[in-house]
């Protein structure tokens, strides 16, 4: 079996204790419009074309591609996913890496060969590994037999995610994860289908029954003016948190550096202002005002 990778950030300090190694899965059932890693939301492998001022308009992508699966369209560059054959030509030629491979198929050996290779940092910080996304879960076969190994070798596992997944894929790695970063984005069903495509019911569900189960979990609230930033929200989230005895919350304010990641100038995600230090404070006065421990970002 293997997994599909599109990142391993190493020497992270966020997402958990200690420095630590961010795996990032592919694959997530939510369509969140601010999302930061749209490259993480399809499962399988893919090519794509970073705009941000790469491209040369050399013709060099096209004449490499076996499938003539490229073609330009006001001053875009367009790859036909049902041509692609995801050779890599294209990128292998690509003289300012305007095109680049996303994700990378790999056993749970090899994925554990990789984390390893930082494991004097673990040792030296009280760190350890982080699985993100994309939403880890999605891969839940892999995921396990990743999880299992790291266990036997009792390297720390934090895992952050939106909780869109049936329970029975979570209850049965309770033994194996240490800390659960759980991401709050709206406490109202309605308002959370707008914004990521699907209802709360399932997230919630599944906080609460993991919340029961006693392990350590803290709550993270992606802060998106616009969506989930009214005063209301953010407090009935807090009481929230607190009845099911959740003490900690990470606020993510939004940000705009994957704004080049988004080719549609009508995406949604080219609308968000980041928010303010005044509406950053705020949002901890309040979460701290429902007893909850604060800390701005991962």
């Amino acid at each position: 079996m293997k997994g599909t990778v599109f990142n391993i950030q190493r020497y992270a300090i966020h997402d958990g204790p200690g420095i630590r190694t961010t795996v990032f899965l592919k694959g997530c059932p939510l369509k969140c419009y601010w999302c930061h890693n749209p490259e993480g939301i399809k499962e399988e492998v893919e090519i794509i074309f970073r705009m941000e001022g790469r491209c040369l308009n050399c013709g060099d992508c096209q004449d490499a591609c076996p499938q003539k699966a490229l073609k330009r369209e006001d001053g875009l560059l367009l790859i036909d996913e049902k041509k692609c054959c995801k050779c890599g030509n294209c990128v292998t030629v690509c003289p300012t890496g305007a095109l680049e491979m996303v994700g990378q198929k790999m056993t749970a050996k090899e994925l554990l060969n990789e984390i390893e290779k930082d494991s004097i940092f673990y040792e030296q910080s009280g760190g350890g590994v982080t699985f993100s996304g994309g939403e880890p879960f999605f891969q839940p076969e892999f995921l396990a037999k990743v999880l299992k190994l790291l266990k036997e070798r009792s390297i720390h596992v934090a895992l952050d995610t939106a909780g869109q997944a049936p329970w029975e894929h979570i209850s049965e790695l309770l033994q194996y994860v240490d800390l659960f970063l759980y991401d709050i984005k709206h406490l109202n069903p309605q308002k959370h289908e707008k914004g990521t495509g699907l209802s709360n019911e399932l997230i919630l569900g599944n906080l609460e029954k993991l919340a029961g189960s006693g392990v350590h979990i803290i709550g993270r609230f992606p802060l998106i003016p616009g969506f989930n930033d009214e005063e209301e929200n953010i407090f009935k989230t807090g009481k929230y948190l607190n009845t099911l005895h959740i003490n900690q919350v990470h606020i993510l304010p939004f940000h705009g550096l994957a704004r080049g990641k988004y080719k549609d100038s009508a995406s949604l995600f080219k609308e968000i202002v980041s928010p303010t230090a005044g509406d950053v404070e705020k949002t901890r006065e309040i979460f701290a005002s429902c007893g909850l421990k604060t800390r701005i970002g991962g």
